[in-house]
This record gives C-alpha cells, structure tokens and sequence, in this order.
C-alpha cells in the first residue's frame, strides 16, 4: 500500500499557524502537530521551512478572490468594494486578531529572507495587477477618475489597506476599516 502524502494538510496547518502565530513563532513542531502528522513527514515534503512559507503565500494568495476582480459583468467599482468587503469580513470574523499573511510577511520576515521576500514581492504584484485592472476598467466605464494612474492607485490602495490592518489589530476594532472603505470609495475613486 503506497504511504498517504500529508503535504496539503501541512500546507494547510502552516497556513493557519504563520497567519496566527507569524513565520519565526511558528515552529515545524507546531506546524506538523497541528497537521496531526509526525514531524519527519514536513521534510519529506519541504526542504526547508521557508520553502513551506511561500507555498502557503502563494496558497493563501490564490483565496484571495484576485479573479472577480476581473470579471467584467460585473461595474468594476463594485467589484473593487466587493474585494475589499469580502476582506474586511473575514478580518471582523477573526475578532481584529490577523491582518493579511502577505502584509504580515513582508513585516516580519522579507528583511531576514531573499526568498519570501521575493514571494511577497510578487504577491503583491499580482494582487496589484488586478486591482489596476480593475481601476482601470471603471475609468472606461466612467466610474472611477480618469485623472489617477491605474497602477500608482493600486499599490496606494494595498499599502493603505495593509496600513489599516495594522491599525486594526492595535485597536481591535473597525475604525480604521470604515477609514478605508471613505477614503478609497469615497474619495480617491470617486
């Protein structure tokens, strides 16, 4: 009988363990604890912590959403406000207790290491492209400013929101969430 991979469950339990705990607190032990798998199974399957972090970056980014943001049946402002509703959803479910693991990594660990720093880098990238694409689509449509730059806007918009996470989680509340969704909504796409 051929031996059961457990590499989706580590992934999965990295995940939540990087996204609750951050990269340096999260140990392989508690990784694999949480997966319900012997320690040895995570080299078995990763080569190195790290190597794990950006797999669950890219994992993670991929429940992002990142696709609506391109569906054009949909009046493109909506689809940026639906985005960033569906995020701040997920971050009131969690009480203000997370933020966004790509934020989160690139705080805490992009300085320390070459290789999440680039999965970060290109995380947000990516994340960047499509909310660019979508400015850019509401310019078309006649809904968002002509007058900003699709990709300036973008990366303004990810550092805001990051920005606003951070203060989130100080204050455990949704105050600086409401900032966010007044200003980009109400202001800077308006």
């Amino acid at each position: 009988m051929a031996r059961q991979s457990m590499r989706e469950e580590i992934v999965d339990a990295a995940i939540d363990q990087f996204h609750t705990y951050g990269f340096n607190a999260a140990g392989v032990k508690d990784i694999t604890d949480a997966a319900g798998v012997p320690k040895g199974s995570f080299y078995n399957h990763f080569e190195s912590k790290e190597a794990l972090a950006v797999i669950a970056l890219e994992r993670y980014g991929s429940t992002r959403r990142l696709a609506e943001l391109a569906e054009t049946s949909v009046p493109a402002l909506r689809r940026l406000r639906e985005h960033f509703a569906f995020l701040r959803e997920e971050n009131e479910s969690r009480d203000y207790t997370r933020g966004c693991l790509i934020g989160d990594f690139g705080n805490e660990i992009s300085d320390h290491s070459p290789v999440i720093r680039e999965a970060v880098e290109a995380s947000l990238r990516t994340w960047a492209a499509a909310i660019a694409g979508a400015i850019a689509d509401g310019q078309r449509e006649g809904t968002i400013r002509a007058s900003i730059d699709p990709n300036i806007t973008a990366r303004f918009i990810i550092a805001a929101w990051e920005g606003s996470l951070t203060t989130m989680r100080a204050e455990r509340t949704s105050t600086a969430l409401d900032e966010f969704f007044s200003v980009v909504f109400d202001s800077l796409l308006a």
